[in-house]
C-alpha cells in the first residue's frame, strides 16, 4: 500500500540483489499439468466445481491433464447471485471436455439453514452438506462402475491462512472457516489435489488465462464458497435471498462497466487501482423511508468494494461519487424491500472483504 510499493520491490529483487526474470507461467503450466497426470495415473477425480476462478482454473488445467476422467460436480446450494447456475451449467458443458453433474441441493440447504443466523454456524452447516452432496455423486459413480479416488479443490492460499494455517503448521490464528477446508465427514476417503493451495488470486487469474480460460471467467467476482449466506446477516429465507440477489446484480452491473470504462482509459485491467471486488450486503435490520407520500420501513443495502489483488490486504474502493450515486438511486428504484444505501469504506485489516 505504500506509494510506488511495486517499483520499490522490483528495485530491490532486480537492481540490488540482482536476481532474474526467468519464471514464466506458459513454464509453470506445463510443470503443474504433468504433476497433475502423473499423481492421478488412470484413477477417477471428482472437482469440487463452484464456478467461480479458483474452482473454474483447476477445472480447465484437470481437462487439460486428464480430460474425461475428471467429474465436475457443481453443487447449487440455491445461495448463487442472480443467473449463476444457469451461467456456471453452460460454461462447463461447453467449454470443457470433461463430464458435468449439476446436483440440484436447494431444498436440502434451505431446510438446514432455516432459522441459522451464527455466521460460522452457516459455514459449518453449509459445509459439512456440501461433502455429502459429493459423497453421495461419489457413490453413484461407484455404482456405475467409475469409482473415484482424488478430489480436487480450487483451495488457495488466503484460505489456508484464514483458516488458521492448516498447512502451516498452524501458526496462524482462525479468522473465518472456509467450506473446502472442512474435514471429510466419517465415511469419506478421497485423496487430496489441490493445485493452487500455495497460490494468490492474482496469480490463479494468470495461470487461468495461460490455460486459456476466457476472461469473463478469469476476473469473474470472487464468491465465497457458502455464498449468498454470509452476505445475508442473520438467517436466510425466500425474501431476503432475493432482495439481495436483485441489489447485487445492480451493483456488478454498474461497478463492471466502472471497470471497463477504466480499462479503456488505462488499458490495465484488475489493476489495484480498480474496483477488485464488489457486492452487496443485506443486513438484519429495517430502516425507515419515504416512496412517494408513503412511510416505508424496509432493509437497507451495504454497498461493499474493495481495491486489492491478492485478497490478503485490500482498501476500500474510491468509487466517483456519481457511480455511488447511480447504484443507489437503482437499487431503490428497482429493488422491492429495500429503501436505502450505505457504503463501507472500511479496510482490510481490520475489517475482512466479506461481512461474516
Amino acid at each position: 500500500h505504500t506509494e510506488f510499493g511495486q517499483q520499490i520491490l522490483s528495485n530491490f529483487l532486480f537492481n540490488v540483489c540482482k536476481l532474474e526474470k526467468n519464471w514464466s507461467m506458459d513454464n509453470l503450466v506445463e510443470t503443474m499439468t504433468a504433476e497433475f497426470r502423473e499423481k492421478v495415473g488412470e484413477d477417477r477425480v471428482i472437482l469440487a466445481l463452484s464456478g467461480g476462478v479458483d474452482s473454474s482454473v483447476v477445472a480447465a488445467l484437470g481437462a487439460r491433464a486428464i480430460g474425461k476422467q475428471m467429474t465436475c460436480v457443481f453443487v447449487n446450494h440455491g445461495l448463487l447471485r442472480k443467473g449463476e447456475p444457469e451461467q456456471v451449467e453452460e460454461v462447463f458443458t461447453k467449454q470443457f471436455d470433461v463430464d458435468f453433474i449439476h446436483v440440484h441441493a436447494e431444498d436440502r440447504y434451505a431446510e438446514l439453514l432455516a432459522g441459522v443466523t451464527e455466521p460460522e454456524q452457516k459455514r459449518r452447516i453449509i459445509g459439512t452438506q456440501f461433502w455429502k452432496e459429493f459423497f453421495a455423486v461419489a457413490q453413484q459413480l461407484e455404482t456405475d462402475g467409475k469409482p473415484v479416488k482424488y478430489l480436487a479443490q480450487g483451495t488457495i492460499y488466503p484460505d489456508i491462512i484464514e483458516s488458521g494455517a492448516r498447512k502451516t503448521g498452524g501458526k496462524a490464528s482462525t479468522i473465518k472457516s472456509h467450506h473446502n477446508l472442512i474435514p471429510f465427514p466419517d465415511g469419506v476417503s478421497f485423496d487430496l489435489i489441490e493445485p493452487l493451495d500455495h497460490f494468490f488470486k492474482d496469480e490463479v487469474r494468470e495461470l487461468g488465462l495461460a490455460l486459456g480460460l476466457p476472461a469473463h471467467i478469469v476476473y469473474r467476482q470472487p464468491f465465497p464458497g457458502p455464498g449468498l449466506a454470509i452476505r445475508i446477516i442473520g438467517a436466510v429465507n425466500k425474501e431476503k435471498l432475493e432482495i439481495q440477489q436483485n441489489a447485487d446484480a445492480i451493483v456488478r452491473e454498474e461497478l463492471d462497466a466502472y471497470n471497463e470504462r477504466l480499462f479503456e482509459e488505462t488499458g490495465e485491467r484488475n489493476s489495484e487501482h480498480s474496483c477488485w471486488q464488489y457486492f452487496a450486503v443485506l443486513p438484519d435490520i429495517k430502516s425507515v423511508g419515504v416512496m412517494g407520500d408513503e412511510r416505508t420501513y424496509q432493509r437497507p443495502i451495504i454497498l461493499r468494494a474493495v481495491e486489492s489483488s491478492d485478497a490478503m490486504t485490500a482498501d476500500w474502493a474510491k468509487l466517483p461519487y456519481e457511480v455511488l450515486g447511480k447504484i443507489s438511486s437503482r437499487i431503490v428504484a428497482e429493488v422491492p424491500g429495500a429503501n436505502r444505501v450505505c457504503y463501507d469504506i472500511t479496510p482490510k485489516p481490520p475489517s475482512t472483504i466479506e461481512w461474516e
